[in-house]
């Protein structure tokens, strides 16, 4: 019988921070986090299945390639970050497998063939397995944000836990690229306080809290726009009634940002 396998919510950092000795160096907390999860699961997966709030679709896409390109989604870094190749293998046999999940649970999908990695992906992957081995997909976030459709999201595939699949959400607890410094350190750490204790509470709370997020302490000023959360809701989904627990918390990254990452099961 194959081990289930547990969900992470990630916080994963900024543009291509492993390959910046500076920013690495800020975010030594969050790469110890990353470089231990293989230890914590304690088996290879047979794919990584990633939701990064770097990619929005209208429906759930799901990608398809047997060799995903690189998807260079930020600005203003070394023009040698431009050029990173993460080339893990692609995932089309569990491509096609979410993509029956989604349909048997009534949710819109379709497949893509050329969407790449994006930073959301490569570069926690880059801390998470180095030696890029293990098959690795994605699944679009939708523009609506929706919580629910999210919740729905992950419990469509829940059944890949038993599979082999890792699912991984990767986003982050705090997202203001407005408000860093000093003046992020109060509604960070508001907003922080309110997530562990909204992950931690008994299945059915932590649902209805996550659906009203946006009634958090200074929710809309920790997500303006709340793409780097919805993938919370996702694995949430997918480990509906399992414990939380923190696997990284921070509080002085970006010069007074509290950030945290999660496992569940």
């Amino acid at each position: 019988m194959t081990q289930r396998l547990p969900t992470y919510f990630i916080s994963h950092g900024g543009g291509p921070w492993p390959w910046l000795p500076d920013m690495r160096k800020m975010l030594h907390s969050l790469e110890v986090s990353l470089a231990n999860m293989p230890k914590e699961i304690g088996v290879k997966p047979k794919a990584i299945l990633m939701v990064s709030g770097h990619w929005e679709e209208d429906d759930f896409a799901v990608m398809s390639s047997p060799t995903p390109g690189m998807v260079y989604d930020y600005g203003g870094f070394p023009p040698f970050t431009y050029q990173i190749k993460y080339a893990a293998p692609g995932a089309p046999d569990v491509a096609k497998r979410v993509a029956e999940l989604l349909k048997a649970a009534g949710l819109p999908t379709h497949m893509d063939a050329t969407r790449g990695f994006d930073h959301g992906v490569f570069a926690p992957m880059q801390v998470m397995y180095p030696a890029a081995d293990v098959p690795l997909l994605q699944v679009a976030i939708r523009h609506s944000y929706d919580p629910e459709q999210h919740l729905a999201l992950g419990r469509a595939l829940a059944p890949l836990r038993d599979e082999g699949v890792l699912i991984v959400g990767s986003g982050l607890s705090y997202h203001n690229l407005r408000l860093f410094g000093p003046g992020a350190k109060e509604p960070s750490a508001a907003f922080d306080a309110w997530l562990d204790e909204t992950v931690n509470a008994d299945a059915k709370t932590r649902v209805d809290r996550l659906k009203e997020w946006d009634k958090a302490p200074a929710a809309r000023v920790c997500h303006p726009q709340e793409d780097h959360l919805v993938p919370l809701f996702a694995v949430v989904g997918a480990a509906e009634n399992e414990k939380a627990t923190r696997v990284y918390h921070d509080t002085n990254v970006f010069g007074g940002v509290t950030a945290s990452s999660y496992r569940f099961g």
